[in-house]
């Protein structure tokens, strides 16, 4: 696979999988349409890895790996579809752009990362300024989406430790190896989660577009988006993947209100560039800053000569 079209992949499935989140949920209870996302995708990954004859490990470094993973799969998306429940799919994607902040503060505390830089600080604040702007004007504090912004707000946490832990493995595998290994551990958390959320399998009720949507989030949300991150991750700088976080927003955002006739006022979409924004000056900020510092002494330096 080439390097653009995993890419491509990656920013196209993210941008996606909140509306496909939504529009699963719809007419199948979150707890079990998750669990059928996770189970189609396991069941294809290991049909995969058998024809195709990929190693897949399980010695202690590998089974750390894939809980790690698996810790994000399981957190982030259990929660995420139950956020689905209160939140429209924009908002859901806003939300989760913010993990790279989550990342930095997690990393900066188990990693022992450096100091964060107080330009990186002031980002931060705008993103969180963005992400209040968003939540005053679509839900008050009485209302049940307050559910939604706490639950997604756990699954953006979790995911994003999940990858801080998953950096502290130094274990070079397949990256489809390390889909498979991570879902297998995950499904049966899912299995779990749905017997004691609901328990119930009420396949009359189901309605066509949430039936696609949860096969389609298992074929490419789960097992080719994981895949082509992975992918992705091990051959581009972290900067580049980071630009994902910005674009899926926006793309997002106009899915849902074309597709499912989600609100987009004034203020959302100040607050969503106020997010995007801080996320930029997070990611390239200190870079910038530091070429121009260069670029400066530089010319100061011909000038003296």
């Amino acid at each position: 696979m080439q390097v653009s079209i995993a890419y491509l992949a990656v920013l196209l499935i993210w941008s996606t999988t909140p509306l496909g989140i939504v529009w699963s949920s719809e007419s199948i209870n979150p707890s079990l349409a998750v669990l059928l996302r996770m189970l189609i995708a396991v069941v294809l990954g290991c049909i995969i890895i058998f024809i195709r004859n990929i190693d897949l490990p399980w010695h202690k470094q590998a089974i750390r790996l894939y809980s790690f993973s698996a810790l994000g799969i399981f957190g982030g998306m259990s929660f995420s579809y139950l956020a689905a429940g209160y939140l429209s799919s924009g908002i859901l994607s806003l939300v989760f752009g913010l993990a790279p902040v989550f990342s930095a503060i997690l990393a900066r505390r188990i990693l022992a990362e450096p100091k964060i830089s107080i330009l990186r600080k002031l980002s931060m604040l705008l993103s969180l300024v963005g992400l209040g702007l968003v939540c005053v004007d679509n839900f008050s504090l009485g209302d049940n989406s307050i559910y939604g912004l706490i639950y997604i707000l756990i699954a953006v946490f979790l995911f994003s430790l999940s990858g801080v832990l998953v950096k502290s493995v130094s274990l070079a595998i397949h990256p489809m190896a390390t889909t498979v290994g991570a879902l297998t551990i995950a499904l049966p958390l899912f299995v779990i989660n749905w017997l004691l959320l609901d328990g119930s399998l009420n396949i009359s009720e189901w309605q066509p577009r949430s039936i696609w949507a949860t096969i389609y989030l298992g074929v490419f949300g789960s097992l080719i988006g994981f895949f082509a991150y992975f992918f992705v991750l091990q051959r581009l700088t972290a900067s580049t993947v980071a630009l994902i976080t910005l674009v899926t927003p926006i793309i997002a955002l106009t899915l849902g209100s074309v597709l499912n006739d989600e609100v987009i006022n004034s203020k959302l979409i100040f607050g969503a560039l106020l997010i995007i924004l801080g996320l930029a000056i997070y990611h390239w900020g200190d870079v910038f800053i530091k070429k121009y510092q260069q670029k400066t002494t530089l010319l100061k330096n011909k000038s003296m000569n």
